[in-house]
């Protein structure tokens, strides 16, 4: 049984798809194969997360042009792109459009198996990251427009009276609203609510 992560081979290559397959799938991978970019996307919305191991040159869609379509899908899957001689261009171009690195052919399967391992550790903490993000400024979208003035106020150091004066309300109002805000946030202190908003960028600049 597979216990490694899911890896994704796309090549044009039969014979490199079938080295590959053997390879990741005898590594404990869950490996599967697809001949080109467009196939992989076909089936990128019911993708589970892990690691494509992608050829940079094919026919159609290449590995440039797939980091860009993952990009804009907005995938958490981590990308690791083989070049051929001379694709190192290439290769630098894939990694500025988030591929987590590039292997040159020919190279030694413990390199790539390594290399994978890498790459889906790298990946599910950028996940993990991103999910938190998200959740945070989730938490932040379920505020009332008052509760996120209270938390503007408080995170660039407003007291409540001051909070209570800018707003034209009494400041046991203002504790109501704080109170009510730093349930919703889930922060315990003033400074964990600094953070949150900071991770979510709610700051004001």
């Amino acid at each position: 049984m597979a216990t490694r992560g899911n890896v994704y081979v796309i090549d044009d290559d039969e014979a490199m798809r079938d080295s590959l397959h053997f390879l990741l799938d005898s590594a404990d991978f869950e490996v599967s194969v697809f001949e080109t970019a467009q196939k992989f996307l076909d089936h990128l919305s019911t993708t589970e997360f892990g690691c494509v191991v992608s050829d940079v040159r094919m026919p159609g869609i290449d590995g440039v042009e797939l980091l860009k379509r993952l990009k804009v899908s907005r995938a958490s899957l981590a990308v690791i792109i083989m070049t051929g001689h001379g694709d190192v261009p290439l290769a630098v171009e894939a990694m500025k459009l988030g591929a987590v690195d590039f292997l040159e052919k020919p190279f030694e399967d413990c390199r790539l198996v390594a290399m994978i391992d890498a790459a889906l550790r790298q990946a599910e903490a950028g996940a993990r990251d991103e999910a938190m993000t998200q959740d945070i400024a989730a938490r932040v979208a379920a505020l009332s427009q008052r509760e996120r003035q209270v938390m503007e106020g408080l995170v660039a150091g407003l007291s409540n009276k001051m909070i209570a004066r800018d707003y034209n309300i009494s400041p046991r109002t203002i504790e109501v609203y704080r109170a009510n805000m730093m349930t919703k946030m889930q922060a315990s202190s003033l400074s964990e609510l600094v953070r949150l908003a900071m991770r979510a960028g709610a700051l004001k600049d």
